[in-house]
């Protein structure tokens, strides 16, 4: 799941890329897939509850994997995946191509996001807050709520707390922007950006906590 990052961060571009450089992204998916990052994308599908005829954006959508889950979950659901890295997005568009899964791949900032107010029903989050830095995480969260119908919910999932049993978790816990999610940082945020009932859904894989929220 790609997403914004300074220019000088050393990779050359205006974000980070998802497995940290453009050369390692053919890795990606067999990487998330050792991880289990399937069941985390299982487990946000079903608690985001996509009916027919629901508009759906998944934002740092990465290649696609999130994204055509809930596409083949709901196929009479509009279902958007945005990144702002253009070599995931051509991979995501090659597998929606290669399943036949209709999907909208759009080239975007999730701080930015090119959309209409109240436009979406459902926007899904997997593993891409922690990407953010600390500077942006709310206006991320901000433009998640901008876009939601009143009544659209956003389901997201992240490093959070002070869990550090998952692998991903142990490897990665001294990363500068995971300590930006500790304790109830996440669900703080919601709150302070306007979103309401919002709940922590408990832990997964990994050491992570899924979360829900309404505009």
């Amino acid at each position: 799941m790609a997403e914004q990052a300074p220019q000088h961060a050393g990779h050359g571009h205006g974000y980070l890329p998802a497995m940290g450089h453009d050369r390692l992204l053919p890795y990606y998916d067999v990487f998330t897939w050792l991880l289990g990052a399937r069941s985390l994308h299982r487990t946000l599908a079903d608690q985001a509850g996509i009916a027919p005829g629901e508009r759906v954006l998944e934002i740092g959508c990465g290649t696609g994997n999130l994204t055509l889950l809930a596409a083949r979950r709901q196929p009479r659901a509009t279902v958007v995946g945005l990144d702002p890295d253009p070599l995931a997005l051509a991979r995501a568009r090659r597998k929606s191509a290669r399943h036949g899964t209709p999907v909208q791949w759009d080239l975007g900032s999730a701080a930015a996001l090119p959309y209409p107010d109240e436009s979406v029903d459902r926007v899904l989050s997997c593993l891409m807050l922690h990407h953010i830095e600390e500077g942006e995480k709310d206006q991320v969260l901000s433009e998640a709520r901008r876009v939601l119908r009143p009544g659209g919910r956003l389901h997201l999932v992240d490093f959070a707390g002070d869990d550090h049993r998952g692998l991903l978790s142990r490897l990665t816990r001294r990363h500068p922007r995971l300590h930006d999610n500790a304790g109830d940082r996440i669900p703080a945020r919601m709150r302070e950006v306007g979103l309401s009932d919002v709940s922590d859904l408990g832990p997964g894989r990994l050491g992570v906590r899924f979360y829900r929220a309404t505009r």
